[in-house]
């Protein structure tokens, strides 16, 4: 048995593997998928976290080679960004125990995602991928969406990152232009861009965790997001659901459809759905840990969320087969209107005073330059209301959004 546990890309909420391996009895060990991590995860970068550093510079037999003295039994990606870099080398140091290696794009890539949907017969959106506006053109026009609501977005970015609705009769043209060739948060370059029919509906976050290629269910919450202009995806809120609540009993089949479509057979599943009046249709689906401080509101509403159940299964070989709701959770992501000089940190100073309050954390010192929110790496600050009373829970909700109408940000 190896002491050692290979985490790619430990960042994110990833970073919280190093400690809770430690804690298991194993060392961890990371993997950088890159000389630096992506822009959006530098501050989860923490190298001190771990026994070992290793880095990949392009040639993953050479890295493989370097990983072998620690004689793993498994890797474990950490963020999105060291997904696929992480099924390389599972494939290369431990064979047939990782996920579907012939899928291993379909688990990062958007389009790819759709693609492998269709090949397995699961009903999706309809999208398309292309680098020039002549192709999108003709496609919008015999799928008939020319003038109709879109969603244009990058095939790989994350949390929300230059997604874009193109309202009826829109400008389209314009926002395939302003994502096409630009480096998003990931670090990558929009090399093309996916344009998709615009879903209406009720959207989901599944989290799941899966051996040997059953699936079960760690947690479900319920989003709501908000617009702004252009800008779609902005957080709003979650609130957890209980496993046996009807919500989420409709969403399930589809969800374990959706997994084994791209090729999802052990580990962990973060999948978005929007709940239409055709049914249940894919937004996206990554083979790693829910992000955005999601492991804490998970734990808090169920006990466990996607790093303690990684831990258990690789370490003791513990499997559970579903999860626990103890507690209403509403967590709640604070918007910051524009950008500029954040004035007035006490429009929140009663905020403790809340039925309902938990915690609260604000992003940014007083008078420091924030960034307006339009996407999950630029809220101002986050909030978690607990409480046994959805009426509390509205009530309490309904209060933080009035501090929130009350953030003074000055024009830099």
């Amino acid at each position: 048995m190896s002491n050692y546990t290979i985490i790619v890309d430990p960042l994110s909420t990833g970073q919280e593997y190093p400690a809770a391996f430690r804690e298991a009895g194993r060392l961890p060990v990371a993997v950088l998928s890159a000389a630096e991590p992506p822009p959006a995860y530098t501050t989860s970068w923490h190298p001190d976290d771990f026994e070992h550093v290793h880095y990949f510079t392009g040639d993953v037999r050479a890295l493989a080679d370097e990983l072998r003295q620690y004689e793993p039994e498994y890797l474990v990606p950490g963020a999105e960004s060291g997904v696929e870099l992480c099924d390389q080398l599972i494939e290369i140091l431990v064979p047939g125990t990782g996920n579907v290696p012939g899928l291993a794009s379909a688990r990062r890539d958007k389009w790819e995602m759709a693609q492998a949907l269709t090949a397995a017969g699961v009903p999706r959106l309809r999208q398309f991928l292309t680098a020039d506006p002549a192709e999108a053109e003709k496609w919008l026009k015999e799928n008939d969406l020319l003038g109709k609501r879109l969603v244009i977005k990058p095939p790989k970015s994350a949390a929300g990152d230059e997604v874009y609705v193109v309202f009826e009769d829109g400008d389209w043209r314009e926002r395939f232009d302003r994502v096409l060739g630009r480096t998003n948060k990931m670090g990558l370059t929009n090399d093309a861009v996916l344009i998709q029919e615009y879903a209406e509906g009720t959207e989901y976050l599944v989290d799941t965790y899966s051996v040997d290629g059953k699936h079960a269910l760690v947690d479900v919450c319920r989003y709501t997001k908000v617009g702004r202009g252009d800008k779609i995806g902005i957080y709003r809120r979650i609130d957890f659901l209980a496993e046996d609540d009807p919500e989420v009993q409709a969403l399930w089949p589809y969800t374990r459809q959706v997994l084994d479509a791209v090729g999802i057979r052990v580990g962990c599943g973060h999948v978005e759905v929007m709940m239409t009046a055709d049914g249940p249709r894919l937004i996206e689906v990554a083979a790693r840990p829910a992000g955005g401080g999601h492991q804490m509101v998970s734990e808090l509403a169920t006990g466990d969320n996607h790093i303690k159940r990684t831990v258990a299964h690789r370490v003791r070989g513990e499997v559970r087969d579903g999860f626990d709701l103890v507690q209403h959770l509403r967590g709640i992501f604070v918007i910051a209107p524009r950008e500029g000089y954040f004035r007035n940190r006490e429009v929140f100073a009663d905020i403790e005073s809340l039925k309902s309050f938990h915690w609260m954390k604000i992003l940014y010192d007083e008078d420091a330059v924030v960034p307006e929110t339009v996407d999950l790496f630029t809220c101002l600050a986050w909030v978690i209301l607990i409480h046994s009373d959805a009426q509390v829970l509205d009530e309490d909700y309904k209060r933080v959004l009035d501090m929130e109408a009350g953030i003074v940000i000055d024009a830099p």
